[in-house]
């Protein structure tokens, strides 16, 4: 266990390899009510403001950094236990069972970037050495966006340049109008390579990516590989997940993917989001730079453990 004062990081732990990590799990108070000490704050922004940054083979920059919640699944700066392959929250743990390999190291760091807030932090990881990996051994990477916007604009999920796989991700979305899920009708674009004018997939609609339909009708659900942890229509809120295996979508050169919505402007209305996608490259890349508080802080509306609403 260590702790986290405001505006301080620091290292889980180092492991030397080669090898790979098959299990993180951690967890932390501050999203709850602590029975044990009553009067600590409770703040489900707590959710968006721990970062977890995973650096690979003496890299200074992370290959994987995002805020707790979104890496787990939900990025909504609230707390739904589900349990999917990959990721999950299990009734107050968080855990990622994506493998990471690494060849000479990796460094596990969590960052509080929140001004006033303190948080503890258990972390429990299962990694195994090997005596070495094979040369095509790709890196795992966790790319976090955020962002609001007026609703007429692509979400940009992730672009980068390299050769790899993209294996899936996490995607939060909140509209700044209640009652409002028009967000979702926005059709995956993916472009590969070279052609970087036409996509080379397009979709059908948001929630159609993540394998539901009619903005999820039956509301929220939870599969191995896809799943909607989180659906709050009154609140405009979304979560939502999905994973690639065999149709992972490969690249040699460059990818970029958008959601795009083909409805006119006058239709549509702000919403705020946040992602993370993540992929297989064939050596390890810095993530981007996880934003300012501000723009970290991107939902119009937070509720707490209790689903009280935080001005």
């Amino acid at each position: 266990m260590l702790t986290l004062e405001p505006l301080t990081r620091a290292d889980v732990g180092t492991i030397t390899g080669p090898g790979y990590v098959a299990k993180l799990w951690l967890t932390f108070p501050g999203w709850f009510w602590a029975h044990w000490e009553p009067e600590r704050p409770v703040d489900q922004r707590v959710l968006k403001t721990l970062i977890v940054n995973v650096y690979l083979d003496g890299a200074e920059q992370p290959q994987i950094s995002a805020p707790v919640g979104d890496l787990f699944g939900i990025g909504l700066c609230r707390m739904a236990s589900f349990a999917a392959n990959a990721f999950g929250m299990s009734s107050g743990g968080f855990y990622l069972n994506l493998p990471m390999p690494f060849r000479s190291s990796l460094r596990i760091e969590v960052r509080n970037v929140d001004p006033d807030f303190a948080t503890d932090v258990f972390c429990n990881v299962l990694y195994q050495r090997v005596d070495e990996l094979p040369d095509d051994v790709p890196s795992l990477h966790g790319f976090f966006h955020t962002g609001r916007q007026s609703g007429s604009e692509p979400l940009l999920l992730a672009e980068l340049t390299g050769s790899g796989r993209y294996l899936g991700c996490t995607l939060s979305c909140q509209g700044e109008r209640p009652n409002y899920l028009s967000y979702l009708e926005a059709p995956e674009h993916v472009f590969i390579d070279d052609n970087w004018t036409a996509p080379q997939i397009v979709g059908t609609g948001l929630e159609d990516y993540f394998l539901g339909g009619w903005y999820f009708r039956e509301g929220p659900f939870i599969g191995p590989s896809h799943g909607v942890p989180v659906k709050d229509t009154l609140d405009s809120s979304v979560a939502m997940y999905r994973m690639h295996d065999l149709d992972a979508i490969r690249f040699d050169r460059r990818f970029r993917m958008t959601f795009e919505s083909p409805w006119d402007a006058d239709r549509l209305a702000p919403f705020a989001h946040s992602s993370v996608a993540f992929f297989f490259l064939d050596h390890p890349q810095a993530a981007p730079s996880i934003p300012l508080l501000d723009e970290l802080l991107c939902w119009y509306r937070t509720v707490d453990s209790d689903h009280q609403s935080i001005p």
